[in-house]
């Protein structure tokens, strides 16, 4: 029988109250310890630091190192021949990550595939329309759809399906023209958008697989004939009952959806999302990921996408990330909750990490002048070791701030207090020097999670002037305590009737004097 994983959480002076709270919460079944390495704050932690000061208590099995540590998890997993891994950046998520939610965050799985439309591809040219197909993928699209316009010539058209299938694309050919249908798929289009019973005579024409639609959208009839006649001469295609917008069928084309799914079962579905997305004047993150999950449940394994309105500008990459939050979520037999933030964008779920109580006793330990910023529920905190002010107005923090005669510090703090604000009015987490997540509404910022950001502009306002600006600019160990291991075993002794003898405490792993018994 294998020993229990014993897990080793590494942090810094600052955060360890908060982590001995959380730990204490876990289940018994999890072992733990805390190394604490002495340095006042754990993101400032560096490789040399941990392994200099850090050293594991007998039994462990792996390392946890703090989200926003910058230390490399494999050199340090060579230093001390255990796992190393890199955790949540909020404390307040680590029973999450550790799985007790009761479910892994895997969302690198999907089964809906997207096609994207360029709805002006007639007026562009091949070499604009690779580029654009290319910019599509890389945002998570599989197929580029070629969107012909009425009463638009499109002589470039075999040009253009040659050009996307070069650079290694799925193409599909959007058309009322017949012509340019049979044009499309003789340069190599593989699938033809969107066919009914009256010009479905195409489709035995040509390798491409044909979109099956109704003649008209309230006609299911006709696209149960048609989708009859293709099954039967065992060809493959998709069919589309066609989504309507609001206020113009919208709740009986969902009903459509639905009765073609219940009389064919087994059958190959796309719906084309647009008509709700593009004719929807609300934030499109939120209907996508509704649509998404009527794809979900009815096993619609493929959708039509178009981007023509500003609000819709990220749809490829909400529509990537609603298909990997329910299929993981599917496969769970789960509520789409709890598979991680990419679909919230403007409100989180957990905003606040810190309660009011928990900022002012971090305020109570500060020694030094630098301005921390945080955000709890009641507002924004902003503190150092002379001042804690609490406020919902950035701007009113000004006459209490000592940045009279520093600009670039002013400045500093002052974009630092808007992001703050906008944070606390909109439900957002904040994190100082850190920017706000909108999940797949914005790229998020890439960054070497082994290596600290270089110092920017407002790092002082003068060639001599102390470095002010962030939350600890001093070495991280300017003021280091020797560093302290507490275990699982003792910090629930600590609430036992029996608690251990005076005078000593657990250090690295092993029961010593305390300082000065």
């Amino acid at each position: 029988m294998s020993a229990p994983d014993h897990i080793v959480f590494v942090t810094g002076r600052l955060a360890r109250p908060r982590l001995e709270k959380i730990a204490a919460s876990l289940p018994e079944t999890f072992r733990w310890s805390i190394a604490d390495a002495g340095v006042k704050v754990a993101a400032l932690m560096t490789e040399e630091i941990i392994k200099r000061r850090v050293a594991m208590p007998e039994g462990a099995s792996r390392i946890v190192l703090p989200g926003r540590c910058r230390a490399n998890p494999e050199a340090l997993a060579a230093h001390f021949g255990l796992p190393v891994e890199r955790g949540p950046d909020e404390i307040v998520d680590l029973p999450a990550w550790l799985g007790l939610a009761g479910r892994s965050l895997d969302l690198s799985g999907y089964d809906v595939r997207i096609f994207s439309e360029i709805v002006d591809a007639s007026k562009m040219t091949p070499d604009q329309i690779r580029a654009k197909g290319l910019d599509l993928a890389r945002r998570g699209a599989d197929v580029i759809d070629l969107g012909g316009l009425p009463d638009t010539p499109f002589p470039h058209l075999e040009a253009s399906v040659r050009a996307l299938k070069d650079a290694g694309l799925r193409v599909s050919v959007d058309s009322f023209s017949r012509d340019e249908l049979a044009r499309g798929a003789k340069a190599g289009a593989d699938f033809l958008l969107s066919l009914n019973e009256d010009t479905l005579d195409l489709a035995f024409e040509t390798d491409a697989v044909p979109v099956l639609v109704p003649t008209r959208p309230e006609d299911l009839p006709s696209l149960d004939r048609a989708i009859a006649r293709m099954l039967k001469a065992g060809k493959p295609f998709l069919a589309d009952p066609i989504l309507e917008p609001i206020h113009h069928g919208f709740v009986d084309s969902v009903a459509r959806y639905r009765d073609t799914r219940a009389r064919w079962p087994d059958i190959e579905m796309m719906m084309g999302t647009g008509n709700l997305t593009e004719l929807t004047e609300a934030d499109s993150l939120g209907v996508t990921a509704l649509l998404m999950g009527m794809c979900s449940e009815l096993a619609i394994r493929n959708v039509l996408i178009v981007q023509v309105s500003n609000h819709t500008r990220r749809t490829v990459e909400e529509h990537d990330a609603a298909r990997r939050v329910m299929h993981a979520a599917k496969a769970d037999a789960a509520l789409p909750k709890g598979y991680g933030r990419a679909l919230l964008a403007l409100h989180d779920k957990r905003p606040f990490v810190q309660t009011p109580e928990e900022i002012a006793q971090a305020a109570a330990d500060v020694r030094d002048p630098n301005y921390r910023i945080a955000v709890a529920e009641d507002g924004i905190h902003v503190y150092n070791r002379d001042i804690h002010r609490v406020g919902t107005d950035a701007m009113a923090f000004f006459p209490d701030l000592d940045v009279r005669s520093d600009g670039a510090h002013a400045f500093y703090l002052g974009a630092e207090l808007a992001k703050a604000e906008t944070a606390w009015r909109l439900g957002k987490r904040y994190v100082q020097d850190e920017p706000l997540e909108w999940g797949c509404a914005a790229d998020a910022v890439d960054e070497d999670t082994t290596a600290f950001k270089k110092a920017g502009h407002t790092k002082h306002s003068g060639p001599d002037a102390p470095p002010r600006i962030t939350r600890d600019a001093r070495a991280p160990e300017a003021d280091a305590s020797p560093p302290e291991t507490v275990t699982d075993t003792q910090a629930r002794a600590e609430t036992d009737p029996a608690p251990a003898p005076r005078g000593e405490r657990i250090v690295c792993g092993r029961l010593v004097p305390s300082d000065g018994a």
